[in-house]
């Protein structure tokens, strides 16, 4: 069987398991290709007083070193404001800036040469943490403000009020494969880059505006990912830039693949946010008024601080209805990396904001979190099911997901068997939670919504496919072979899928914000229904018939569904439409319609759809330790009409167990010099397989097709990162029950140290409460 709403392995699966997938560095390396290596500073912020390269030529194999004065054109690589210097002249913003490249005949060669090169500092004051900016009034970009209704006059009015304040840390996206670019001189002038790149597109370009050439003498190919995450949408154009210019200056082609203790060094992470807030609300648990501040990490530059920050005040609601609410937001700027895109793209850090309030409202008013969850939910029409922005969800199935995980988790008996576990073991405690999920699907930014593909038919039948997005592990190539084969109604095994390259589709958008498969998708159909219509018109030649509007292509044959027994082969009619020299390539379009969004109003429809999910987790808490078990994971999840059931439930299985590391374990640690102390996996903790649970129960939601999308499917990259919400707050949950307190202060990560803190609150102000 071919096409869509299949189960369909991972079209390299086989390669990734036995080695034989090709990334960019495992291609046969070019004759003369050369090698760069990084001069990293050690410091936060300084002056670089001087740079000493003359030991580097002790160094059998040196080539030579890049300094600023090597690039011929802009030496910025910034996507938004060109604020980002490649390589500093004067000053360095951040710990482990890379400060000189040297170039080497191999790696070890620039390797060795890097560490006889001396540069000389003078230190200078550093700002280390998003805290110290907010209070010495660093910020950059603008501030982003969203306002429904008269909130400061709700809060005054409100029932009862409260107020809190929240630490996120940031992330690091521990990709497996690190930043990795080759630059190729052509001999015409021009350069092939080949890049582990989310957006070849973009990289195409800041290559140029770096060498200064036109865009068109520059070719991105990514081959695939091994792993991106965010990280590879803006970061790789930095690495690709610097391939380019050495192999400018050389003549000769280079490569660059980072070391992992210099990719986690070098780029930028999951932003890390500082908020706080007051809240207004009934003594039922409705809140009626919210007013909150997201102070964002931006770093020494601005990459994509902006539309991330962007994301996170449109999703400080997540799955509720706030009838006066205002949101400021601002990014602040350090010397630190430049934070860039993440999974969830600052939608996290706001959903997190508002699923902490909601925790301190039920505990305030001793109300079971789930029922306060449910009282606040969008529903309805009009003004209760009407974002603070002014969409109104078409489509919410908030209430679907949340009572489908609660009936398939047994939600309400497995609350009470806790709680009577609980009341029994004094040293370890268990918690559950459900938590739900609404997340916007599309870019910020409008005009990234958009996508072109190019499908050229061969006289054999066979079909190469080329479409803007990149592969980076999550299927999107597999789900792209699925929709042109259920198009032209042909088998999956005519397809030959090509590496995404700028020469073959033009002025694409990053492969991010969920919505590969929905741009990419719909571009490729307009492809082959071009190509449909052209071989139905000879297809009913050679039937005789006079209607080709009516054909169908389906299972390799074309036939007439007036009279289905008339049929063709889709082989015949390929060579029948050659024969009458009419075009067998098609390029095809697509750009999200109905969508638009004012950024000063603050007011728009940002979003094509939204996708939705709730999570129940369960966990136990050592109270000695302050580790934790996850014993149980149901989710139900919206996708839409699932194009691949496969690829889908490994989305949201992966996505969870990523957004659980960053609830939980995955902590970055900066000192007080802002110097990044956790850059090696020895250090910095992800999620391992023993961290996954043994009933890890995901259900696709059911009888679910949506409007206006790709074979009525949705996405699934992003959302289910929220799912991992629920971990957090059932570690929350176990914690509370170690006494009885109103408040259970939990940072994140939940590490064991900082639940071993929140542990202490509470017995602590269990046992002042019970004096009084």
């Amino acid at each position: 069987m071919s096409g869509v709403g299949i189960k369909k392995t991972h079209e390299s699966a086989e390669g990734h398991v036995t080695g034989h997938a090709m990334y960019t560095d495992d291609q046969r390396q070019f004759q003369g290709m050369l090698s760069l290596y990084p001069v990293l500073s050690p410091h936060a912020k300084a002056k670089i007083l001087s740079i000493d390269i003359s030991k580097t030529s002790e160094v059998e194999g040196f080539v030579t070193v890049l300094t600023a004065d090597d690039i011929p054109g802009e030496n910025d690589t910034g996507v938004i404001i060109h604020d980002e210097i490649l390589i500093p002249t004067d000053e360095v913003y951040y710990w482990g800036q890379a400060v000189i490249w040297t170039v080497g005949e191999t790696e070890d060669a620039a390797r060795k040469a890097a560490e006889k090169i001396v540069v000389e500092y003078e230190p200078l004051d550093a700002i280390t943490s998003v805290r110290e900016a907010v209070k010495l009034g660093s910020f950059q970009g603008q501030p982003q403000v969203i306002r429904r209704g008269d909130p400061e006059k709700a809060l005054s009015k409100a029932e009862m009020t409260l107020e809190g304040e929240l630490d996120m840390n940031g992330q690091d996206h521990f990709y497996l494969e690190t930043h990795t670019s080759w630059a190729v001189p052509d001999g015409e002038g021009g350069y092939k880059i080949y890049a582990s790149t989310q957006h070849p597109s973009e990289t195409q370009h800041i290559v140029a505006r770096v060498l200064g050439i036109p865009a068109n003498f520059v070719v991105a190919t990514c081959i695939r990912m091994g792993g991106a995450f965010g990280g590879k949408e803006s970061q790789a154009n930095i690495f690709a830039s610097l391939a380019a210019i050495a192999a400018k200056k050389t003549g000769r082609p280079v490569r660059v693949r980072l070391r992992r203790h210099h990719d986690m060094i070098m780029t930028g992470k999951r932003h890390g946010y500082y908020a706080n807030y007051r809240v207004g609300f009934t003594k039922e648990g409705k809140i009626t008024a919210l007013s909150a501040n997201l102070y964002s990490d931006g770093g020494w530059s601005l990459d994509l601080s902006p539309p991330v920050l962007g994301r996170s005040v449109l999703h400080i609601d997540n799955a509720y209805y706030i009838p006066d609410l205002v949101v400021c937001g601002q990014i602040t700027k350090s010397n630190r990396v430049s934070n860039t895109a993440y999974r969830g793209f600052g939608g996290p850090q706001g959903m997190i904001v508002i699923e902490d309030i909601i925790d301190r409202i039920s505990r305030t008013l001793d109300i079971p979190p789930d029922v306060v969850r449910e009282r606040n939910f969008y529903h309805g029409e009009g003004e209760t099911n009407t974002t603070h922005y002014g969409q109104e969800l078409y489509d919410n199935r908030l209430s679907r997901v949340w009572s489908e995980v609660k009936q398939n988790s047994n939600f309400a008996q497995r609350l009470a068997e806790i709680d009577e576990y609980n009341q029994s073991s004094p040293y370890k405690k268990k918690g559950i939670a459900i938590t739900p999920v609404k997340f916007g699907v599309s870019f910020n930014k409008t005009v990234y919504n958009q996508a072109g593909a190019l499908v050229l038919i061969y006289t054999d039948g066979s079909i190469q496919l080329n479409h803007g997005g990149t592969e980076m592990g999550q299927g999107l190539h597999t789900k792209m072979i699925q929709v042109a084969a259920h198009s032209l109604g042909v088998n999956n095994e005519r397809f030959r899928m090509m590496h995404t390259s700028t020469e073959k589709v033009p002025n694409t958008s990053a492969t991010a914000a969920s919505s590969g498969s929905d741009l990419n998708g719909q571009a490729i159909k307009n492809a082959c229904e071009t190509l449909k219509a052209r071989m139905a018109t000879v297809a009913a030649k050679i039937l005789k018939l006079d209607a080709p509007e009516d054909f169908i292509f389906e299972d390799d044959w074309i036939y007439c569904k007036s009279y289905p027994k008339a049929r063709v082969s889709f082989d015949e009619v390929i060579k029948q439409t050659y024969n009458e020299r009419i075009s067998l390539s098609a390029t095809g379009y697509y750009r999200t319609p109905n969508i638009h969004w004012d950024p000063v109003e603050g007011k728009g429809r940002p979003f094509y759809y939204f996708a939705y999910g709730a999570a129940v987790s369960e966990v136990e808490v050592d109270g000695f330790a302050g580790t934790f078990k996850l014993k149980k994971v149901d989710i139900v999840h919206d996708v839409g009409q699932s194009l691949n059931p496969f690829i889908d439930q490994g989305q949201v299985e992966g996505a969870f167990v990523q957004g659980m590391g960053w609830h939980t374990m995955e902590e970055l640690v900066w000192d007080d010099l802002g110097r990044l102390r956790t850059f090696a996996p020895s250090t910095y903790k992800i999620p391992t397989i023993s961290d996954v649970p043994e009933h890890f129960n995901v259900h696709l939601l059911e009888r679910a097709p949506s409007n206006g999308v790709i074979y009525g499917s949705k996405a699934v990259g992003e959302p289910p990162f929220m799912l991992a919400i629920s971990v957090r707050e059932a570690i929350r949950a176990a914690v509370a029950a170690f006494g009885k307190t109103d408040y259970v202060p939990l940072p994140l990560p939940a590490t064991p140290e900082a639940t071993l803190a929140a542990i202490d609150y509470v017995k602590a102000h269990s046992m002042e409460t019970s004096k009084v």
